[in-house]
């Protein structure tokens, strides 16, 4: 059932952009994750390109004594001598520890991509670690294209886009051995029959230890599907809880979902949403006995409004405002920055909270953006800024 709650009726707000550091190649290219901060308020993510080897850079941002935000490079991918990994996609995640981890869509032993581990050394030094390398075929999961996920056991659970027994990608879990060392179980391989396939967004996880997330092609029209994977004995049971391409329905969700404070799901899809729809921003509530209703709260409409949201995660603030971006659109074509926010009508509004220019502005925006106390919004560009096009990290001021 599609439930459509929102026109597509865009507003534009003041704010404020600021770019805190342009890429030029050597120090990263093609900002496509979004970042993570530590307690310090240091901001810390990943390049798919660019840096020693091409092979792309995970990178910190912190800010001096005068205020400027100053990169530090933490590892150089694609190091070939050493089997590294390559082109890193998607945002890290910490540990308790301070360690981050994150995966690489190809390179490795077989060049079908890693999960890695950085801790910091002495010196301000960090030190990589592959955890996992993916081999391929019906065993094993290739090319990672999302991030990871923690449980509480200290368990990582993450996707990779291709491989598994149906070659349309898998669910995997990665465990600490003790002594050392980490092992991988694959717990989901999709593209059976009307499964789900290929997995581009991260896992969530609810405090049942169920999985959710999202295929960006697959189910039973083939635009993709929201699933839930379940704990059963050892095993893992899935559940499709929405199959996308109905009239007015979204299609092909590459984002990583979220839920709100009472257990519902919110993401987005890259097109769809009617005849004239660009992407939607979807939810889907709990219906009891299983069963999820879907609702769509807004459909981009490309022209001066955004369109094809690819951003990994959409991020609620305290009120219940929604933020995230789109890849394209805007008034200048290179996408946008929006916040929607709910009505008594139950109507969910858009305001634009900033386009993209290209130029010197940042441009394609594939990753969201994260929020700090103060409401001010953090994100990056795979592409524009002034050294080349090689992309930019930016904060918007409300």
């Amino acid at each position: 059932m599609v439930m459509l709650v929102a026109a597509c009726n865009p507003a534009f707000g003041l704010s404020t952009e600021k770019l805190l550091h342009v890429f030029n190649a050597t120090n990263g290219k093609s900002a496509n994750g979004a970042l993570v901060s530590d307690a310090s308020g240091n901001l810390y993510g990943v390049t798919a390109s660019g840096g020693a080897y091409s092979g792309g850079v995970a990178y910190m941002l912190s800010r001096n004594s005068s205020g400027t935000w100053i990169e530090t490079v933490l590892h150089n991918f694609g190091n070939s001598k050493n089997k590294d990994g390559t082109a890193p996609y998607n945002n890290l995640i910490f540990d308790a520890a301070g360690n981050l981890y994150g995966t690489t869509y190809i390179g490795g032993t077989d060049d079908l991509g890693t999960v890695y581990e950085l801790s910091p050394a002495t010196g301000g030094k960090w030190t990589e670690t592959v955890l996992h390398n993916f081999r391929g075929g019906i065993g094993d999961g290739s090319n990672p294209e999302a991030g990871l996920l923690f449980d509480a056991a200290g368990n990582l659970f993450g996707t990779t886009f291709l491989a598994g027994a149906y070659a349309k990608g898998t669910a995997f879990e990665l465990s600490p051995v003790s002594g050392g060392g980490w092992t991988e179980k694959l717990i989901w391989s999709f593209g059976n029959g009307t499964d789900g396939a290929n997995p581009d967004g991260a896992l969530v996880l609810d405090s049942a230890r169920n999985l959710y997330g999202t295929t960006a092609n697959g189910g039973v029209k083939n635009y993709g599907t929201v699933y839930e994977l379940s704990p059963a004995g050892g095993n893992w049971a899935e559940a499709i809880l929405h199959n996308f391409g109905t009239s007015q329905d979204g299609t092909y969700p590459y984002s990583t979902l979220v839920f709100d404070a009472i257990g519902n799901l919110f993401g987005t899809t890259t097109s769809g949403g009617g005849p004239k729809g660009h992407g939607t921003v979807f939810e889907l509530s709990p219906a009891g006995g299983g069963a999820w209703t879907e609702t769509i709260l807004y459909v981009f409409a490309a022209g001066s409004d955004g369109y094809d949201p690819y951003a990994e995660q959409l991020v609620f603030d305290t009120a219940g405002n929604l933020y995230g971006t789109t890849l394209q659109g805007g008034t200048h074509g290179s996408g946008i920055v929006f916040k929607l926010s709910p009505a008594s009508s139950g109507y969910w509004t858009e305001t634009q909270l900033h386009t993209f220019k290209n130029g010197i502005d940042g441009a394609a925006p594939f990753a969201g953006v994260i929020l700090d106390s103060s409401g001010n919004l953090y994100g990056t560009t795979a592409g524009g800024g002034s050294s080349g096009g090689n992309g930019v990290v930016y904060e918007i001021i409300p």
